[in-house]
């Protein structure tokens, strides 16, 4: 089946996906909760949307479009109040964070719903290691050669999106001493990583995607698990490093910052995107993940190397007339105070574990993070 055609959509409009997970009140490991929950948010009309995820004990919400930061924040508030009350009914509890820090993948329970099942008999144990939990950021573009080009240009900026995010430094009970190990989870699946260099909407659809299709290997879009991807059907792009930040008011500055960087590159006042970018790409990837803000970066133009902190900050610096006229300034204070001196949330998460010493202790705060907002 042929993609459809790119849809309409207003240039740079923001909806977000956050992934949560669902936690027993008692032992803090994540419960299959899912059913009940959603049948119980059915009954009422529920702000944004709520659908299951790969595994019983994951939920995933979505806004409406937005253009700016503070309806964004607003309907996340109401999104997450609208969960908790209903958690709290059912005596569960929800929270952030890319991980759960000791759950066992092999007691998760898939979905019953046929794509679930069917990436469970393709994938075997890796769709069960798939409880883990994003952020997804889509971005309204003009066309679908606007979209590509956006893509491409966003490779530089990757690495400032998962240290920013990173919430997953524990797994399986241990410090992973990754600050993003979620995304070692999403790089196992074939067709992760990158898409390829094509910059013609009407050559991606004719020459890779049909080529694709003809294999056998895809038959959509849902098929890629790249780390930026086009949504055609919305008329977006869709940005998926993203930890689950601990909480929603995190989440909507790391959109709008999202945001503010896109304008900024439609102007194209900054290199145009080339192949050669990629070359740095897995490299600049795996230091944000590992090391979080304090990983090395190489710009792909240039061949310089700072820390993601660094460059963070400078390009905070060029996008700020774009986050004023988009009404986002407060998101992107929230972005500097992030990268220059509260840390991101998997620097939090090892705090909570020095006092506490439990893994337990790191649910309670995750759980208390999203209710409550930040501290």
């Amino acid at each position: 089946m042929p993609l459809p055609a790119f849809g309409a959509s207003n240039a740079l409009s923001l909806g977000v996906e956050l992934e949560l997970q669902l936690v027993n009140p008692v032992d803090f490991d994540l419960t299959s909760g899912a059913n009940d929950l959603l049948e119980l948010l059915s009954r009422k009309p529920f702000p944004g949307s709520v659908t299951p995820e790969m595994t019983q004990s994951m939920i995933e919400i979505a806004t409406s479009i937005q253009t700016r930061h503070a309806p964004l924040l607003e309907e996340l508030r109401a999104i997450r109040d609208t969960l908790v009350a209903a958690c709290d009914r059912l005596n569960i509890q929800i929270a952030g964070g890319g991980t759960h820090p000791f759950q066992r993948w092999s007691e998760q329970r898939v979905f019953s719903k046929p794509r679930f099942e069917q990436l469970s008999q393709l994938y075997g144990y890796l769709a069960k290691q798939f409880t883990v939990f994003g952020q997804h950021v889509h971005v309204g573009c003009p066309s679908g050669d606007d979209a590509l080009f956006l893509l491409h240009s966003l490779s530089r900026y990757v690495p400032h999106f998962i240290a920013l995010s990173a919430s997953s430094p524990y797994f399986q009970g241990v410090d992973t001493q990754f600050d993003s190990a979620r995304l070692n989870s999403v790089f196992a699946f074939p067709l992760s990583g990158r898409a390829p260099f094509i910059l013609s909407w009407d050559e991606f659809c004719r020459t890779y995607f049909t080529k694709m299709e003809a294999t056998g290997v895809v038959k959509s879009m849902k098929d890629f698990y790249w780390d930026i991807r086009p949504k055609p059907e919305y008329g977006t792009i869709e940005l998926r490093v993203c930890d689950t930040p601990l909480t929603v008011e995190r989440a909507a500055a790391l959109a709008c910052y999202l945001q503010a960087l896109c304008s900024h590159l439609l102007e194209r006042t900054e290199p145009a995107p080339a192949e050669d970018d990629y070359l740095v790409y897995t490299f600049n990837r795996f230091q944000a993940c590992r090391f979080g803000l304090d990983g090395t970066m190489v710009d792909p133009q240039t061949r310089e190397s700072r820390t993601i902190r660094e460059d963070i900050l400078a390009t905070l610096r060029r996008v700020e007339p774009h986050a004023r006229a988009l009404d986002s300034l407060t998101a992107i204070d929230e972005v500097e105070r992030c990268a220059a001196r509260d840390g991101n949330h998997a620097t939090h998460l090892r705090r909570i574990h020095m006092q506490s010493r439990n893994v337990q202790a790191l649910v309670q705060e995750s759980v208390r993070a999203l209710r409550v907002g930040p501290t």
